[in-house]
């Protein structure tokens, strides 16, 4: 388990390199398409410098605010409060907050951008149907996310998609309305690059995204066990949401990544619904689980 924790960092951040070329990429063909030399590299890293900084210190606050999640104290569920609280003193980390999001649907999700500004949500919906050994497993995985600082990396990778999809377009339209008073628009070759790039740089950059996405899953879920001691625990959560498999009601694409489950479609049996699905499978998140024990 150690060495595909080891492994999901490191492809993480080679993934994470790989977006930061793509971005580097476009701003340079901008540049020399529009004759503005290093000034579209040097728009291009301003750019994801400002979107990830805005993101780190306030993304938190918008993906519990879309969620509809509402803080709560230990007097309004004590069950929930005090174990969040004993997996915090067991995990070393600072007490996050607690927040409860009024929805069938079985799901949750942690959010901060470290230990110290960290929150966790969770359903109604979850509240319901696990039992105890059921819910400290999905909190641990939670708060896995957390002191794995896999918040922070998926804040950045979110950014990066963004800025790869507004470079993109950017460029399709300066290309194809732009004046062509330049030598260097008369190019076919940097002309051909250009629109490559334009239009696979989206697709490949949502793909990375997905892979980023998975591998923080798989460890989160490893993180998780190793912090109760049960993997079982939740195992069986998983199964319970597959079962359940009841879409969230304020569902969101920007923040779909954050849940436990796949907010959309929990269960995703359709392989290709997999392909592009924020989450692995359950079926193999709860296989490499049970290896465990």
């Amino acid at each position: 388990m150690y060495s595909q924790i080891t492994a999901n960092k490191r492809k993480t951040w080679l993934l994470i390199s790989i977006f930061t070329i793509v971005i580097v990429g476009l701003g340079w063909f901008f540049g020399e398409y529009t004759g503005a030399g290093n000034v579209g590299i040097i728009a291009a890293v301003l750019l994801a410098t400002f979107m990830n900084l805005t993101g780190y210190f306030w993304g938190d606050k918008v993906a519990l605010s879309t969620s509809g999640s509402k803080e709560i104290q230990k007097a309004d569920n004590p069950r929930l409060y005090r174990m969040v609280e004993n997996l915090a003193i067991t995990s070393g980390m600072p007490m996050p907050k607690v927040y409860v999001m009024n929805d069938p649907s079985a799901n949750a999700f942690a959010t901060g951008r470290d230990p110290e500004h960290a929150s966790v949500s969770v359903t109604t919906g979850l509240l319901d149907i696990m039992d105890d050994n059921e819910l400290e497993g999905v909190l641990a995985h939670e708060l896995s996310h957390v002191t794995n600082y896999d918040i922070r990396v998926m804040t950045i990778v979110i950014v990066l998609v963004g800025i790869i999809l507004l470079l993109s377009d950017i460029l399709m339209r300066t290309m194809f309305w732009g004046s062509r008073d330049n030598d260097n628009r008369g190019s076919a070759v940097l002309v051909v690059v250009g629109l490559v790039l334009a239009i696979l740089s989206p697709f490949f950059a949502e793909l990375i995204k997905l892979a980023v996405s998975r591998s923080r899953e798989y460890l989160a879920d490893a993180s998780g066990a190793m912090l109760t001691r049960y993997p079982e625990g939740l195992a069986k959560a998983l199964e319970k949401i597959a079962l359940h498999d009841r879409p969230l009601k304020r569902a969101n694409h920007a923040t779909a990544h954050l849940f436990l489950a796949n907010p959309f479609d929990p269960h995703v049996t359709k392989k290709f619904e997999q392909l592009f699905s924020t989450h692995p499978p359950i079926e193999e998140r709860i296989t490499k689980l049970r290896s465990m024990l």
